[in-house]
């Protein structure tokens, strides 16, 4: 297997296919919770970026997410050089498979979260708090992101508005280190395997809901698997903590199933979202009861190597962790970036794959009886760049170039946070119309009949 550059998307997919299939569809493979498509920015203020070139004026506060199956998100952008994609979808996913994840002080932004605006929304109180006199929502929400900007991404920035920058200073002077939060429906671990007519796990549930829908697979009807407890009894519903088996009949033959859990709940805060388009990276801020679910896969056969493998962005290692466990009776071997490694049977092994920022990739882990695991995804996990527009004006949207939602274009899309060959490219792209125009004017001239 080897890593190209033709695929893109954060969050690894992973594709199974049991015996005597030729080939899956791609389903996503993520490590469960709330996925979110963003709306744009909905309260916010004016914040200036400093830099070498100058500085930048651009809006600053609170993006809204439509939580699928229902459900609202607000956030805070914690990738200021990155674009906003317009329509981005998101998924819910751990620090660690985002620049949060190598970032010492992001415990200290968890801090400013839940010690600001919208978490504490008795901005009278807040004003008091940080010697601000008065703030409004909007002055709330731009002090508050600033002070995240200058922890997410060392960036010299202020809030426009004086109030909302002493709020800015405030947050970042009394902001402390906390540990990340509980993601809010996840499966551990995600993919399973072992010998049919055994029980076939613990899948467990970790969870800040009261209670979860568990979701028998698809192919129950064909292979005979089940979800139970350790018993063989049959599992509908589960809570945190809860472990769950894939119950399959002795008989079965080769081949896999997946199980879905959801919930309804309200995401915590500080948790990261992260999009496939490598939209800007967000934190959450508050949440509404949003619809949350996760999915574990299990393989299973009556001899040999019975293999289970997941995939985990690791930021801090700069790469992809693969991880994989061999259930049966025989060692699992399998190709990696052209090297070969070999899991004894009954044994666990991670693997990393070492990546380059923003290098795409794209992998198949194949096994016996038709086991044919797919990862594709695109490292992106450093917070950089630089912002070349020179003016900027506020806008409630996000856009390709943004940051954090920013100047106004004449397709209503913000301007800031694009490419530094910006200028190059428009500048050769004058250069062009000139010579064309010129090239005419001497054909015209050439065609001019003499006297």
């Amino acid at each position: 297997m080897a890593a190209v550059t033709t695929v893109s998307g954060l969050v690894a997919a992973g594709v199974l296919s049991g015996a005597g299939t030729a080939a899956a569809d791609a389903t996503p493979q993520t490590q469960g919770g709330a996925t979110a498509t963003i709306g744009g920015l909905k309260t916010y203020g004016t914040a200036v970026i400093h830099q070498a070139g100058g500085d930048q004026r651009v809006s600053a506060g609170l993006f809204e997410m439509s939580v699928d199956g229902g459900g609202t998100l607000q956030t805070y952008c914690v990738d200021l050089y990155n674009p906003t994609q317009r329509d981005a979808r998101y998924q819910e996913t751990s620090w660690s498979g985002t620049s949060l994840g190598a970032n010492k002080d992001a415990g200290k932004i968890r801090w400013i979260l839940q010690h600001s605006y919208p978490q504490v929304n008795d901005l009278a109180a807040l004003a008091r708090q940080a010697g601000a006199g008065t703030l409004s929502e909007q002055d709330a929400a731009a002090g508050t992101q600033v002070a995240i900007w200058r922890y997410s991404d060392r960036a010299k920035v202020d809030a426009a508005d004086p109030q909302a920058e002493k709020l800015a200073d405030y947050l970042e002077k009394s902001a402390r280190n906390l540990g990340e939060p509980q993601a809010s429906l996840t499966l551990d671990p995600p993919a399973v395997s072992g010998r049919s007519g055994e029980p076939l796990g613990p899948v467990t549930v970790h969870t800040n809901a009261g209670a979860v829908t568990v979701t028998p697979p698809a192919e129950a009807a064909a292979g005979g698997a089940r979800i139970t407890d350790k018993a063989g009894k049959a599992v509908t519903s589960a809570k945190d903590g809860t472990r769950l088996y894939f119950h399959v009949p002795e008989d079965a033959t080769a081949g896999t199933a997946q199980l879905t859990v959801q919930a309804s709940t309200t995401v915590p805060v500080g948790r990261a979202f992260a999009s496939d388009s490598r939209s800007q990276t967000q934190i959450l801020a508050g949440s509404s009861e949003s619809t949350v679910s996760a999915t574990a896969t299990a393989g299973w056969a009556a001899e040999g190597a019975i293999p289970a493998v997941s995939a985990r962005k690791d930021c801090a290692e700069g790469g992809v962790d693969i991880t994989a466990v061999d259930k049966g009776d025989e060692p699992f071997t399998f190709e990696l970036m052209g090297a070969s490694h070999t899991i004894p049977a009954g044994a666990t092994r991670t693997v990393i794959v070492p990546l380059q920022e923003d290098q795409a990739y794209d992998f198949t882990i194949t096994g016996p009886n038709g086991f044919s695991h797919r990862f594709t995804g695109v490292l992106d996990c450093r917070t950089q760049g630089t912002i070349t527009t020179e003016s900027a004006q506020d806008h409630n949207q996000p856009s390709p170039a943004t940051v954090g939602g920013a100047a106004v274009t004449d397709t209503d899309l913000a301007a800031t946070g694009g490419s530094a060959i910006t200028p190059l490219i428009a500048g050769a792209a004058i250069g062009l119309v000139v010579i064309g125009g010129a090239v005419l004017l001497l054909l015209r001239k050439r065609e001019e009949p003499t006297d």
